[in-house]
């Protein structure tokens, strides 16, 4: 699997939308070829929708009288109505797909329409709990976590013979998620279920984004739910076996681990393909360019790899909100040009400045901004004429131009080769000064030729000796918030 391009979709918000253009009410069946035309021709390879399953009434009914999310409803969308508000899609009610989005047929039908344009399908698997309204609740009590006695932080649950107290999902660092029943990942039982259940949606799409992942690591869970009784959990750890369950049946599946922490390296270790890593977000957000460098090159190559980098997502703010248009510039080919899994929002690529609550099925109208349309377009197209995603890419280390100067901590440098002869290098100057440093090349027949280099991001080319860019590396000169696609080709 080469370093896949996503993009997330808000599901509900984007068919409401579609709904209101089509004048009727519209369902995955009914998505347009243009839309399909699109997501091809900026690159994308794994299409994410993101909250295809029903929430059901009670946890709707908690996300229409929660006051802070009541707040965040004004804020995204100051004439929202009860209507707009559908629950959390994090509150899974059943792994079957909403009925308001046409059921399981229409998301078959999109899929055989994604898979004929060479895009794959990824949704959600929401391993640590469920939502109030799940049939487990009442059927199977025993797969929750639970009490016979009032504790903090739960709910009752009436049975044939006493209520149970179970446990409302959580990070252990926030206050619970009062829509949703903790999973006992305590239980054989509760982990074969949730096993299962993976399977189940390997068979209607090719990969899924696991929310909260680390969360279910025996060392956290045991740490989380010491309160609670429960026995000790297995010794194996879940993810292991349940990803190498759905691996065997469908190797190419892709699990994209949601994780924060120190946890990546674990995940990745039990079986998961790509794993978030939200401390690049938060160091490009703290505007310190040397410890973004330093972050991204103290990870192993293999880890690098195995990261999803993003710049937003349904969780996140607006990037547009967070950086100025030249540090946006640079950030996104940064991002775009890591290797691993490289992450888009919808609305990210129109510059969009609202992000709105999931809990919200419609989504204020934004007239979106020109300057950062014509920059993902730019940039994915540009993307397109490079090895950049199908190759081997290796993050450089910048030497110093000369001694004393120290501008090249700003500088990420990301080389990428797909044939022998071909090769890129991304440039990112994520600094507000300018950067003078050699970049160390790795290519192994640089230096048998001479080489042309095209910047795809503008006009420039220049020709370089190859024995002298093999003895010293490539001279660099780059202006602040430089953002620079070299492509290499030898000329004679």
């Amino acid at each position: 699997m080469s370093h896949p391009l996503l993009y997330e979709i808000n599901t509900r918000c984007w068919l409401r939308e579609l709904s209101t253009q089509l004048g009727r009410d519209a369902t995955l069946a009914d998505v347009p070829e243009a839309a399909l035309d699109h997501w091809q021709a900026l690159g994308f390879t794994h299409l994410w929708l993101m909250g295809v399953w029903p929430t059901g009434p009670r946890s709707r009914a908690l996300a229409l009288t929660e006051p802070a999310l009541r707040e965040a409803y004004t804020e995204a969308l100051p004439d929202w109505q009860e209507a707009d508000v559908a629950g959390s899609p994090y509150a899974v009610a059943d792994y079957e797909v909403a009925a308001e989005l046409g059921g399981v047929s229409a998301l078959k039908k999109f899929r055989r329409r994604l898979h004929a344009r060479g895009l794959k399908l990824v949704l959600d698997f929401v391993p640590n709990h469920t939502g109030l309204d799940h049939p487990w609740l009442t059927r199977h009590p025993e797969y929750f976590v639970q009490s016979q006695q009032h504790l903090p932080g739960g709910f009752a649950v009436p049975t044939d013979r006493e209520n149970r107290w179970v446990a409302h999902g959580r990070d252990p660092f926030f206050p619970p998620w009062t829509d949703t029943a903790q999973l006992d990942y305590r239980r054989k039982d509760t982990r074969r279920v949730m096993a299962s259940t993976l399977k189940e949606l390997a068979r209607l799409c090719d990969g899924v984004r696991c929310d909260m992942a680390m969360l279910l690591l025996n060392d956290r869970f045991a740490a989380t739910w010491a309160e609670f009784p429960g026995g000790p959990a297995p010794a194996e750890e879940f993810w292991e076996e349940a990803i190498a369950g759905v691996k065997r049946r469908h190797p190419d599946f892709l699990i994209l681990a949601e994780a924060y922490g120190d946890t990546a390296a674990r995940l990745s270790a039990l079986g998961f393909d790509y794993t978030y890593d939200k401390t690049l977000l938060d160091r490009l957000c703290e505007r310190v360019p040397q410890a973004t460098q330093r972050h991204l090159l103290e990870i192993p190559s293999a880890q690098a790899a195995a990261a999803a980098y993003f710049l937003e997502n349904h969780d996140e703010p607006r990037i547009a909100t967070r950086l100025s248009p030249a540090e946006h510039r640079a950030a996104a080919l940064l991002v775009l040009g890591l290797p691993g899994l490289r992450l888009l929002h919808e609305g990210q690529l129109d510059g969009a400045r609202i992000r709105p609550p999931v809990q919200l099925a419609r989504r204020a109208a934004e007239s979106g901004d020109p300057a950062v349309v014509a920059l993902y377009n730019e940039l994915l197209t540009a993307l397109r004429q490079t090895p950049v995603g199908r190759g081997e890419g290796v993050l450089l280390h910048p030497r110093p131009a000369w001694a004393g100067n120290a501008s090249h901590e700003g500088l990420v440098l990301i080389q990428w080769q797909a044939e022998p002869l071909e090769f890129a290098l991304v440039v990112v100057n994520l600094a507000d000064h300018a950067a003078q440093a050699y970049a160390p090349l790795t290519v192994p027949a640089l230096a048998n030729y001479d080489w042309r280099l095209h910047d795809r991001l503008g006009p420039e080319t220049w020709d370089r000796v190859g024995s002298d860019l093999a003895a010293q590396g490539l001279y660099l000169d780059v202006a602040a918030h430089a953002a620079q696609l070299f492509h290499f080709a030898p000329y004679q």
